[in-house]
């Protein structure tokens, strides 16, 4: 990937709404070669999407957790991902390296919901389950330095 697209998708990654007018202003290119860089880089899925950053506590899931699972069968086919795609609590699920094989980021209610949806991750993908409790988060939904800027937090942003 050329530089300026990497600096178009930091810009982009940190503030999903800026403008083509701002990115032009940015990146020292013409407000329509960006937008056809910005589409160029949308096609080729390196720009997967835009999404909105919700205040989890104002819409009542204020209850973060992080659920690590392994299979009770370690013979059973490695299909939890697909066994667990309808439980929309689910956030994020990676699959990792370590004695569990993947870890589920969650958003509840409750602790009361917190344990029912673990009764039914357990239920639906007939896995064991660890649970951590987030109990703050200083900051998440940082940019990636795919630039290669290096620049220091709180000087360029969070």
């Amino acid at each position: 990937m050329e530089e300026i697209d990497r600096r178009i998708v930091t810009l982009l990654a940190r503030d999903g709404r800026m403008s083509f007018t701002d990115l032009a202003r940015e990146t020292g290119l013409s407000v329509s070669a960006v937008h056809q860089r910005v589409r160029r880089l949308e096609k080729r899925g390196v720009i997967r999407g835009y999404a909105a950053i919700v205040d989890h506590d104002a819409v009542g899931l204020p209850l973060t957790a992080f659920v690590s699972i392994k299979p009770i069968d370690p013979a059973a086919p490695d299909d939890a991902p697909d066994r667990l795609a309808h439980l929309r609590a689910i956030e994020a699920c990676h699959s990792v390296a370590g004695d569990e094989s993947y870890i589920l980021k969650v958003r509840v209610a409750s602790p009361v919901a917190l344990e029912d949806l673990l009764q039914q991750i357990r239920a639906s993908a007939n896995v064991s389950t660890r649970t951590t409790v987030v109990l703050s988060t200083p900051y998440e939904h940082r940019a990636a330095d795919v630039a290669g800027e290096g620049g220091v937090a709180g000087q360029d942003g969070p």
